[in-house]
């Protein structure tokens, strides 16, 4: 194996007291103002030192590699049989250990906490575990064995929480957490993701009022212009370092600061609460990541990169791909990879702690809202329109204006593969799987989708259950029936075996590494191609997908054909630089580099 990557390296940075200090003060000063800056301060160190992080485990050399691949789940995507007595966190675990060993560096497990709605994103206490998932000890044990990253809900808090508790009362501390306003206040600016009013009723000591919730009724937005939730929040960002974590997700973020009269998000307030939690995150925990979740338009994510070209402080260390999943949609059900090509081509070079979070399917749906000004609007609605076809839903959202448009797509990323825009056919697992393969072999670390290894279909009888659209993609297995279908011959197994190969080549690749380089390449808009590497020893490879139905006859440009080449794959014959690449197929071409081109 090559000896890999080593060019500009993630390497982990130990922060001083010093250096904290300085960044802290700095982004506490941008938030709330010289005046207030420096008592934050204090305060903030002092909760430091009230909960020290006791960690024996050395800093890691680097951040990631190409071994670097999560697995996203929930707590309960397994259900445990009555018979063996495990809660859903030991029956993960176990499917970990028995199906999974050496696949996964980290495994995030979505919201663990006890939760009132929106399958745990609408959190009653951020301290303690679900007691229907198991306790802390489960979460360990999984943590021990690899990296865990959890979410941070950092926007809004369960309606059911003390602290919403406090504030209905008039009692402290909860009674100044929140955001109240008159309703007729003009929100009509404010960047909307749902459809409901922004401004929500409920019922107080002192009568009916109105409080800010971005998401849902539920979900009521914490005020971050009291200065003592941010700390709240930093008290608890710190117990997930105390207890494992060391990816931390960011949710919702970008709708953190509100300011009447502006969009009410990205705004420079939340940009700045970025750099001081991933300051308190490298000072604890050297080598722990922040990690944004900002289903946005590309741009506007990957400014929580920060200033790529000043780059004077450090913001996320990855942000999620949100344009990847609804442009390989696109793109594999139209034939045409143009667009997809043309995007990738226009990613920015990264700081060498800064890379992406590539992902296809997640629990939410497919956002389309990454595809403004990427595809034209006639393209997306006939998307939207083969989506429904296929069984799935489309979401909305509010505009300023009044009206209406299409948030997400709900639909299992398996049966949004169900065919193309002539209709269903029998390419179904593999055109899911070139899904895949683009998506592992693109500069950045993968994020595999609990349903995605099991090519889950739409689960309708889970929608009627919950009531909301986002459950079609949110089946929970019994395990004894998840065994059962690895072990007959089921779609379910052969989508299983084929991703766990996928994964592992991958992970034994020098040139997947997520900072190792990455070109675009032009064969055609059937095919879409890129090289990664080369490595300092000269090793590269080819990364080249048809997303057509029909084979294709690919040569390899000029430059390419004076290196010999082996495929990962094994399924091609390489001739003379020639091949064909059948129907959906994938090819990854390595050449060790020892012929001086």
């Amino acid at each position: 194996m090559s000896s890999g990557y080593r060019q500009n390296l993630p390497t982990v940075t130990l922060l001083s007291r010093d250096d904290f200090r300085r960044r802290a003060l700095n982004e506490l000063n941008n938030v709330y103002g010289e005046q207030q800056g420096e008592a934050l301060l204090r305060r903030l160190l002092a909760l430091i030192d009230e909960h020290p992080i006791a960690s024996t485990a050395a800093p890691p050399d680097t951040l990631w590699d190409q071994r670097s691949q999560v697995l996203i789940c929930y707590g309960d995507n397994l259900l445990a049989d009555a018979a063996n007595h495990e809660v859903p966190l030991q029956a993960l675990a176990s499917f970990l250990d028995n199906h999974l060993a050496n696949t996964f560096s980290s495994v995030h497990i979505l919201p663990f906490f006890p939760w009132s709605s929106d399958d745990g994103f609408s959190v009653v206490h951020y301290r303690d575990i679900n007691p229907d998932l198991g306790d802390w000890d489960d979460i360990h044990r999984i943590a021990r064995r690899y990296q865990l990253m959890a979410d941070l809900v950092v926007n809004h808090i369960s309606r059911e929480s003390l602290w919403f508790t406090d504030y209905l009362a008039g009692s402290q501390p909860g009674r100044d957490y929140f955001i109240e306003l008159p309703k007729d206040t003009d929100v009509s600016m404010v960047t909307r993701p749902r459809a409901s009013p922004l401004l929500t009723p409920v019922y107080t000591r002192r009568g009916k009022r109105y409080v800010w919730a971005t998401f849902s009724k539920d979900q009521i937005d914490l005020n971050y212009a009291n200065p003592d939730v941010l700390l709240e929040m930093m008290g608890i960002l710190i117990n997930y370092l105390q207890q494992g974590v060391r990816l931390i997700r960011l949710d919702a973020v970008a709708y953190l600061w509100k300011e009447l009269g502006t969009a009410c998000v990205h705004l420079p307030q939340t940009h700045a609460l970025v750099r001081l939690m991933r300051a308190i995150v490298d000072y604890l925990t050297p080598g722990a990541l922040i990690i944004t979740e900002t289903n946005v338009p590309h741009q506007e994510n990957l400014s929580y990169f920060g200033d790529l070209e000043k780059r004077q402080a450090p913001e996320a260390n990855m942000v999620y791909q949100f344009t990847l999943p609804p442009l390989l949609v696109h793109t594999l059900t139209s034939g045409d990879a143009t667009p997809l090509s043309q995007w990738a081509a226009s990613l920015p070079d990264l700081p060498a702690d800064c890379t992406f979070f590539n992902f296809t399917a997640s629990h939410d749906g497919i956002g389309v809202r990454a595809l403004e000004g990427l595809l034209p609007q006639h393209d997306i609605d006939q998307m939207l329109e083969l989506m429904k076809r296929f069984g799935g839903y489309i979401s909305m959202k509010a505009n300023p204006d009044g009206t209406d448009s299409p948030y997400e797509i709900n639909i299992t990323y398996f049966d949004a593969m169900k065919g193309t825009r002539g209709g269903e056919d029998a390419w179904q697992i593999i055109r899911f799987l070139c899904s895949q393969s683009i998506m592992l072999g693109l500069q950045g670390i993968p994020g595999v989708y609990f349903h995605s290894l099991t090519g889950t279909t739409n689960d309708y009888a889970n929608v009627s259950r919950n009531g909301g659209l986002r459950a079609i993609n949110r089946k929970k297995w019994r395990t004894q029936e998840l065994n059962d279908q690895l072990a007959a011959v089921t779609p379910t197994r052969f989508v299983f075996k084929a991703m766990t190969q996928l994964l592992g080549k991958r992970r034994q690749e020098p040139c997947f590494h997520p900072s190792s380089p990455q070109q675009v390449l032009d064969f055609g808009e059937g095919i879409f191609a890129f090289q990664r590497g080369p490595l300092d020893d000269g090793r590269l490879l080819l990364a080249i997908h048809n997303v057509t139905r029909h084979p294709i006859n690919v040569r390899l440009p000029e430059q390419f054909t004076r290196r010999e080449w082996r495929e990962l794959m094994g399924h091609l014959h390489l001739k003379d630089g020639c091949f064909e690449l059948k129907p959906y197929y994938s090819a990854w071409l390595v050449s060790e580099g020892n012929d001086g081109a």
